[in-house]
């Protein structure tokens, strides 16, 4: 009763304390609609706008402790009135605008960087945010173009007031904004068509949403009724497929009551972005499925609401129309389309993974047809806690509430510390087997990143434990994990070099939650790496599991990563400035990793598909012998031709296209990555980069082009010019690309590769190459029989010494 009592009294206290600042908001003329022009006493007309400038306030908005600043030499694109001001702000200040009506509002703030005053505004490092989200995080503006950046956001707002806070990212810097744009998009529909099982949907349209992309799917650049700027779609298309443009100017739309207030749709998007649309259509393919992908650079590990517009304006088309629509790797679903000429749009949401990109691909259904209007990309604004400036008037005030606060928190957490020893008095409790306050250097950890466990509970359960490490030797090797033996960071964590007791040197990865992999992927190389033993594997040495640690402890490879021999060759040159990896040892250090990758396919239980073939993944020892690493994604046991997963796993640029469209892993998915690798080996240059020739975009696309000339030295590292004998460079190409072949049951197995790359080392090794040896293009000379091949069988992983793997000389030479 007493405890009632006291909550009744600080409810009750709490009201009448606001009531007055609730009439006060009420007593005010609240509007749904504002264009402001910031640090400006002029107003103007924009295109129907009235923006009013805020030195002109009318009481309806008002701003902290600013400064007014004046834009002195306007450029021609820039001289819009819209931009000859802004207000600068050095302390946390906020804009006040009074909502009359609540529903969706569309926040636009607009941001040109100028110098006046001997103010940058460049300089400019600040936060944006409302009471309850935050808009932008260290945003500023450098934009070399000098251009204005344009900022939307999707906000919930309910009547009352809206505050927008402005807050400079250090003591040293500030904030500013040239213009805002507040309104209410009227009837402006949401529709949750999908939330993923661990997002929660209810009252997600009460979320900030940050607008990422708004893209005319098929068409050009156009505005709709909200001044929205929608792109084109083409400058995003990494995988297109059959896909091709379409429009459509004279189809009419249909309304169909029943699905989803179709009448609201003017408010979601103009008609002009359902008249075009890109088409994949394979009724006339030689291929049985095809799909075209976008790509977008989206925040890591964030929620984002994907809304996807559909409209069949296809003359000829079926009726209705079914095609498969993918977001990302988590996500996959059947679209159906009724109705020539109906629009309709979808909500999803959908997380994105650690890879800071996100792939939207339609691809057909039984329609043989599949097509894309418009997408839009929102991502959910983070929560946070904006703590208000103190007003000297209300000082009082809000002491006293605090110490209000203060005092319930505390006898409410009088109360539950008391019930809670009630509780656990006479229980027993287990004490986790590795604690932080045994290492003072590792305190303050978070440790929140992973499952705290107890003794009864390993991460690693029916392993040998002779490779079980423990944390000390392992802070010992690394001295405490010193950042002077940092020598890489992947997707699991940090690798350090570290010497043993027994004076062996060892590369240590130690795990990190922030870069997306954990506990699955450390069990899986642990697992994987514990029953093979191979010359061209990376062999695990040992592993820790205490507490929250999860480190892998390998052996060192004296010689790094493939790719920092090929085109970061100059931090690793010798004193000559040239490369060390001349074409011999190239071919050498290809035929050992694939080897090994045979190896690991041929194994017993359906053998093991890496997933992660790369050239960062291919290490080299001391004496340039190349061995396959990186098991954390890899898959035991024989493919599973009726599983589906929407779970695609590997390195962008080296993915098989087949597995990406039927979500089907095979070893030959490790045979296509492969020919990537040897891609990069012969060109020494990235599986994809950014160019404005959309023909060099992609390294296999290249390559595959160069071949079927027939003019691979065109292509070449130019390191290489003049040492390649043509027949090995043939024979080389050939196996590439039959590593790249589409379809991964006409790729060769890796035996196959190794025969093909050993025959390219002989015939580079071989000056007068006589027929029938001259044509590459034969399975196998002469010189290769059988007879020195030994295969022996296997029933369970076996070590090099029983290796089905071995063929010829199993010694690189550093060339």
């Amino acid at each position: 009763m007493e405890k009632f009592n006291f909550c009744s009294m600080f409810y009750s206290f709490c009201l009448l304390l606001f009531f007055p600042l609730l009439l006060l908001s009420s007593a005010s003329s609240p509007t749904s609609k504002y264009f402001i022009n910031c640090g400006s006493d002029s107003s103007f007309n924009l295109n129907g706008r009235y923006f009013v400038g805020d030195l002109n306030s009318d009481g309806s908005f008002s701003v902290g402790s600013s400064q007014a600043i004046e834009n002195k030499n306007p450029s021609a694109d820039t001289a819009r009135p819209l931009y000859q001001t802004a207000r600068i702000f050095r302390d946390q200040a906020r804009y006040e605008f009074r909502i009359s009506a609540g529903g969706t509002y569309l926040v636009r703030l607009h941001f040109l960087a100028f110098s006046s005053g001997g103010t940058n505004l460049s300089d400019a490092l600040f936060n944006i945010s409302t009471s309850n989200s935050s808009l932008l995080s260290n945003f500023s503006v450098r934009n070399s173009s000098g251009l204005p950046v344009i900022k939307d956001f999707y906000l919930s707002i309910g009547v009352g007031t809206l505050r927008i806070y402005f807050t400079p990212a250090d003591k040293s810097s500030f904030a500013f904004i040239n213009a805002i744009e507040l309104f209410l998009m009227e009837d402006f529909p949401w529709y949750l068509t999908y939330a993923e099982p661990n997002t929660s949907a209810t009252g997600w349209q009460s979320n900030a949403l940050r607008n990422l992309y708004s893209v005319n799917v098929g068409g050009s650049e156009i505005n709709d009724t909200f001044r929205r700027t929608w792109i084109g779609d083409d400058g995003y298309l990494i995988l297109r497929g059959f896909a091709e443009n379409y429009s459509n100017d004279s189809v009419v739309f249909v309304d169909d009551a029943e699905i989803k207030d179709s009448d609201k749709y003017e408010n979601v998007a103009s008609d002009p972005l359902y008249r075009t649309c890109k088409v994949v259509n394979i009724g006339t393919s030689e291929s049985s499925s095809s799909n075209t992908t976008w790509r977008f650079s989206t925040r890591k590990s964030a929620r984002h609401l994907f809304r996807l517009h559909f409209c069949n304006i296809i003359d000829g088309s079926p009726q209705e129309v079914s095609m498969s629509l993918y977001i990302g790797t988590k996500f996959n679903r059947s679209i159906p389309i009724q109705d020539f000429g109906l629009k309709l749009f979808y909500d999803f949401v959908v997380e994105s993974d650690d890879s800071g990109y996100t792939n939207i691909s339609i691809s057909p259904g039984d329609s043989e047809i599949a097509f894309l209007n418009g997408l839009e990309i929102m991502e959910f604004a983070m929560d946070t806690v904006v703590i208000e400036p103190t007003d000297v008037h209300h000082s009082r005030k809000l002491i006293l509430i605090v110490v209000l606060v203060i005092a319930g928190l505390a006898l409410i957490s009088i109360l539950v510390l008391f019930l809670i020893l009630r509780w656990t008095r006479g229980k027993k409790t287990t004490k986790p087997l590795f604690g932080y306050e045994n290492f003072p250097h590792l305190r303050g950890k978070s440790r929140s990143s992973t499952t705290w466990k107890t003794k009864n509970v390993p991460l690693v359960a029916n392993l040998n434990l002779k490779l079980k490490m423990s944390f000390a030797d392992i802070l010992a090797a690394t001295h405490n994990f010193d950042l002077k033996l940092l020598i890489g960071e992947g997707g699991f964590g940090k690798v350090y070099q570290g010497v043993l007791a027994s004076g062996m040197k060892v590369a240590v990865k130690r795990s990190d939650s922030s870069h997306g992999q954990g506990l699955p992927e450390f069990q899986t190389e642990v697992m994987v790496l514990s029953k093979i033993r191979h010359r061209h594997l990376v062999s695990l040495i040992g592993y820790c599991d205490e507490g929250s640690e999860m480190i892998l402890v390998y052996e060192f490879m004296e010689k790094g990563t493939l790719r920092d021999h090929l085109y970061n060759w100059k931090e690793s040159s010798d004193s000559s400035g040239q490369s060390k990896l001349n074409w011999k040892s190239r071919l050498e250090i290809c035929i050992g990793a694939a080897k090994g990758l045979h190896y690991l396919h041929t194994g017993s239980d359906g053998g093991i598909i890496h997933r992660d073939v790369k050239s960062t993944n291919i290490l080299l020892d001391e004496h340039y012998v190349a061995k396959v690493a990186d098991f954390g994604l890899s898959q035991s046991g024989p493919p599973d031709p009726d599983h589906f997963s929407t779970g695609l796993k590997g390195s962008f640029g080296y993915l098989d296209p087949e597995y990406f469209r039927t979500f089907q892993l095979t070893s030959k998915s490790d045979g296509y990555a492969f020919g990537v690798v040897l891609c990069e080996v012969l060109c020494a240059r990235p599986p994809v980069i950014s160019t404005n020739r959309r023909e060099e975009i992609n390294i296999a696309e290249r390559f595959l082009s160069w071949q079927k000339k027939g003019q691979l030295e065109q292509i070449i590292d130019p390191f290489l010019v003049g040492q390649i004998n043509p027949n090995s460079l043939r024979k080389f190409g050939e196996a590439a690309e039959k590593c790249l072949n589409p379809e991964g049951d006409r790729r060769p197995t890796m035996l196959d590769v190794c025969w093909d790359l050993e025959y390219a080392l002989q015939l580079q090794q071989t000056k007068n190459i006589k027929e029938p040896l001259d044509d590459s293009r034969a399975d196998v000379s002469s010189d290769f029989t059988m007879s020195q091949v030994q295969h022996l069988n296997s029933y369970s992983f076996p070590s090099e010494s029983s290796s089905p793997v071995w063929l010829f000389a199993d010694q690189p030479k550093n060339g």
